[in-house]
């Protein structure tokens, strides 16, 4: 059978909780080694969608397909397809940063011949193999990414999911984090897939990006023919125009809703 030349195709899919639909009917392709953006409001269907797509959702209706494998029917083969940095912090911080990758290893079944060389290359690539000893808690929010970006990566997977991955962080650390996936896209031709809310991130990176809104795309394309299609010298021009609202205030309700939760504790 021919691979497709989409690692990713989603079809229809739709996800309904109880009276309130969060993904309405949506269709998309990404191509291999493509850099795709959901760029959207808080509670258009960004997270639910990638829920989905990385088997942690089932859908209400419709079809997902990962590097050829459906995500129902072919869950483990799938899952083997992609690495997940998810929105909230996932890592154990009690444990030292080398336990957290060692622990992600184990639980891939990467042979016990290779993983100190697989940890060693990725924590080297993120600049934390001299810091692998330290307990994850005493790490900045920066640093906690990187080693989330590392952990992913373990088990090389040909797609890398990111679900507002520099959320809360300084535009410089932001900047370092990107840096080190576009090395990887370029370098191993892995496919991105993130959603944001920064509209820098989605102008400087990706390839294509689908705007979406209440559960629906709204538009879909490169960040040029999105703007020639609603005729504005902007995308921040084209997403008001799209759905009404303004990201940068999103951006600032969020930065105020980490900054909340970092004051209590």
């Amino acid at each position: 059978m021919k691979k497709s030349d989409y690692i990713i195709e989603v079809k229809n899919l739709r996800k309904k909780f109880k009276e309130n639909m969060a993904v309405a009917d949506i269709s998309f392709k990404v191509k291999t080694g493509e850099v795709f953006a959901f760029l959207g409001p808080n509670g258009a269907g960004k997270s639910t969608t990638i829920k989905i797509l990385t088997t942690l959702l089932k859908p209400t209706e419709g079809s997902v397909h990962l590097n050829g494998f459906n995500v129902l029917k072919d869950k483990a083969k799938a899952r083997k397809s992609f690495g997940i940095v998810f929105q909230d912090q996932s890592l154990d911080i009690d444990l030292t940063a080398y336990e957290n990758m060692y622990f992600h290893a184990t639980l891939y079944k990467i042979p016990k011949a290779d993983r100190l060389e697989k940890i060693k290359k990725l924590m080297e690539m993120v600049d934390l193999w001299e810091k692998r000893k330290q307990i994850v808690k005493k790490f900045s929010g920066g640093m906690k990414r990187r080693l989330e970006i590392a952990r992913g990566l373990l088990h090389h997977p040909e797609i890398l999911f990111l679900d507002e991955p520099t959320l809360g962080l300084d535009p410089q650390t932001r900047q370092h984090i990107w840096q080190y996936i576009m090395n990887l896209n370029k370098s191993e031709a892995l496919t991105i897939f993130f959603s944001t809310h920064y509209l820098d991130e989605v102008e400087k990176i990706a390839d294509k990006v689908a705007i979406i809104d209440q559960g629906k795309i709204i538009d879909i394309g490169t960040v040029k023919e999105i703007k020639e299609r609603n005729q504005t010298l902007t995308l921040e021009e084209a997403f008001i125009k799209l759905t009404g609202k303004n990201m940068r205030q999103e951006e600032g309700d969020n930065l105020a809703v980490v900054k909340q939760y970092l004051r209590k504790r």
